[in-house]
């Protein structure tokens, strides 16, 4: 099984910045390797369903929700099973549990930050106070 480590989160006052970062160890139920995986990064406010943020496809094309474009960017380096998020100018409203997911279909495209994702990490907590 793909298994997916968060780390990165904590508190932070609003327009701080955070950098979150994923490692993925182990790999799915078919054996690909990392590299393939579409990847993407979801978050759950309290109260709340849980919303895309962003994602990067395989050949790293990246999408990201309305809500964070120019504040937040993903990345991923294959060669360290790793993905990243970059997050700037935080606000209250982006406080909730951030989770690494992953899935090995492809998806590239401006609306693949809203797709499924097979695999799931544990999440970790981003707390923004104004």
């Amino acid at each position: 099984q793909l298994q997916l480590v968060e780390s990165g989160g904590g508190p932070v006052q609003a327009g701080g910045s955070l950098r979150l970062s994923c490692v993925g160890s182990g790999y799915g139920a078919n054996k690909y390797p990392y590299n393939i995986y579409f990847m993407g990064w979801v978050r759950q406010a309290p109260g709340k369903e849980r919303e895309g943020v962003a994602a990067i496809s395989s050949d790293f094309v990246t999408s990201y929700a309305d809500s964070v474009k120019g504040r937040f960017t993903i990345s991923r380096d294959n060669t360290k099973n790793s993905l990243y998020l970059e997050m700037t100018n935080l606000k209250p409203e982006d406080t909730g549990m951030y989770y690494c997911a992953a899935d090995p279909r492809y998806c590239s495209g401006e609306y693949c930050y809203k797709q499924d994702f097979g695999y799931w990490g544990q999440g970790t907590q981003v707390t923004v106070s104004s």
